[in-house]
């Protein structure tokens, strides 16, 4: 039975007989729904690196062309972290396996349409910057995931439930990383999948006129997905106690796709002013994020926004916002490096000092993905050693100063690397740096959600969750722009002494209002 009337997991006696074993089947097809989803939102971070490879050109100035591909991804972030507000409050108003089969559906635009559009070099530029934006429906299924994981597991085990439902998602993003690079070298899909392109020149140890199979970065997902779905339809519950008014699914999945389209429209909107206006992205993203919580409040109908305003509730209260800022710190921070990182190698470490290719220089396409990788599988022992230790703020305090030091190695190696005769001199100091920044991110990621159930009450810890996830996955738009900025002024070292400032002060926060001795909540 799809729906679920009665649910209480806080009564041991019905966890044990009944509870565990529903919970545990939710929580096991909800993981590679997410993981799809990450994996197709930040498929970006590796379609670039081969663009350029290939000889995608949009502008004449080689520059501004890395500027514009590095915006692939920064789109792809900005549009899924605006879909996370819809995605924020989904689960009450659309039941969470009605929500959940729904946005995974969605994920057949972006991966479908990557397929055909990559066959093509001369693919106009705004048919990738759509598709992009597409992307973004991964990017918000992670907040209506982790919201409706929460409402299945009992608040002792749910930093262990939503480390693993985010952390084994988050691999998304590394198993991308790692797969892409295999199904793009070879001819899978028939005819369906299109001919490859030849590389123009020798790179990475392939041979000039090799066959390229760049499309497969769409193609790739499509079976999974198909599995997926079905899985989800046919094994996943809708709660009452998650959403009040549930009843048949019919309904409710109009009333999700309604919010979605909400966040579409915010996304679209944003999209405009970055590409066809050319605003700066500090005044598009507050802009964004706005109109879709303004759309939301006063576009909805009826009982939908009665449902709504509740969980706006939200708004009103300071941890909200405190929360947002140290998970930005955590997620944002994963999410972000993920979509920048295989392109930043290729920048630091793939061209020499007189702008000629370096032929010994680290490949993206076999390092790139060991960074989330190690982000998303040591996430869930951020809120296992966070249950142990019971406190997630003292986790994330460490977690924090982690961030700091690897972000400003990070910075010292490339100064040496851009300023050196030999910049892979500086690759293996400048990867351990990046690794201990995702290894700290991914410590955060599961202690912060250790904490939300402690500070907030069971009806809004729900929307917390997606809210706070839902501005730190700006991250993915803020961080791979950053640095297409500053890569195009040859300053990539800035974006990283910012990113430590940033990371300093939510070591305060954190310290201030939870973790120090007359901390105002102990969590």
């Amino acid at each position: 039975m799809a729906n679920i009337n009665k649910w209480n997991p806080e009564d041991n006696s019905f966890w044990e007989s009944a509870g565990k074993k529903i919970a545990n089947r939710n929580l096991w097809i909800s993981i590679p729904n997410l993981l799809l989803a990450f994996a197709v939102w930040i498929m970006w971070s590796m379609v670039i690196v081969q663009m350029e490879n290939l000889g995608f050109t949009f502008v004449d100035d080689p520059n501004a062309n890395k500027a514009l591909l590095y915006t692939l991804p920064a789109i792809a972030g900005l549009s899924g972290a605006t879909l996370r507000i819809p995605n924020s409050f989904l689960i009450a108003v659309g039941g969470g396996r009605n929500v959940v089969f729904l946005t995974s559906i969605l994920l057949f635009i972006p991966a479908i349409g990557a397929g055909i559009a990559l066959q093509d070099i001369n693919t106009p530029y705004l048919v990738f910057a759509f598709l992009a934006a597409t992307s973004g429906f991964g990017g918000g299924n992670f907040a209506s995931s982790m919201s409706n994981i929460s409402f299945f597991f009992p608040k002792r085990v749910q930093g262990t439930a939503l480390g693993l439902n985010a952390g084994l998602g988050n691999l998304g993003v590394s198993v991308m990383q790692f797969l892409l690079p295999v199904t793009m070298g070879m001819a899978i899909f028939g005819a369906i999948g299109g001919d490859g392109i030849p590389l123009p020149k020798g790179l990475s140890g392939k041979a000039a006129g090799t066959l390229i199979f760049i499309q497969n970065a769409g193609w790739t997902w499509v079976p999974f997905l198909i599995a997926a779905v079905v899985a989800c339809w046919f094994g996943m519950n809708n709660l009452k106690s998650a959403t009040p008014n549930l009843g048949s699914a019919f309904p409710h999945l109009i009333k999700t796709a309604f919010l979605v389209t909400l966040g579409v429209i915010s996304s679209a909107i944003g999209c405009y002013l970055l590409l066809a206006l050319k605003l700066n992205m500090w005044i598009v993203l507050p802009i964004t994020i706005f109109l879709c919580v303004m759309f939301m409040k006063f576009l909805s109908p009826g009982q939908l926004k009665e449902n709504l305003n509740k969980q706006f509730a939200i708004f009103k209260n300071k941890h909200n916002w405190i929360m947002t800022i140290i998970y930005t710190m955590t997620f944002g921070s994963f999410i972000g490096y993920a979509s920048a990182f295989p392109k930043l190698i290729q920048d630091v470490f793939g061209y020499l000092p007189d702008g000629s290719v370096n032929p010994v220089a680290p490949s993206p396409m076999k390092w790139a993905w060991m960074g989330p990788f190690l982000g998303a599988i040591i996430r869930p022992v951020g809120g296992w050693i966070s249950d142990k230790v019971q406190s997630g703020s003292r986790v994330t305090a460490w977690s924090t100063v982690m961030q700091v030091v690897g972000a400003l190695g990070a910075a010292y190696f490339i100064v040496q690397a851009r300023g050196g005769a030999n910049p892979t001199d500086y690759w293996i100091p400048f990867l351990l740096c990046f690794l201990l920044l995702f290894m700290g991110s991914g410590i955060g990621n599961g202690s912060t959600f250790r904490s939300v159930p402690y500070i907030f009450e069971k009806a809004q810890a729900g929307p917390v969750l997606g809210w706070t996830s839902a501005v730190a996955a700006y991250g993915a738009f803020i961080i791979p722009k950053v640095f297409g900025e500053q890569i195009a002024n040859k300053t990539p070292q800035y974006a990283l002494y910012g990113f430590a400032v940033y990371y300093m002060v939510c070591l305060i926060l954190n310290w201030w209002y939870y973790d120090r001795k007359n901390a105002e909540i102990k969590c």
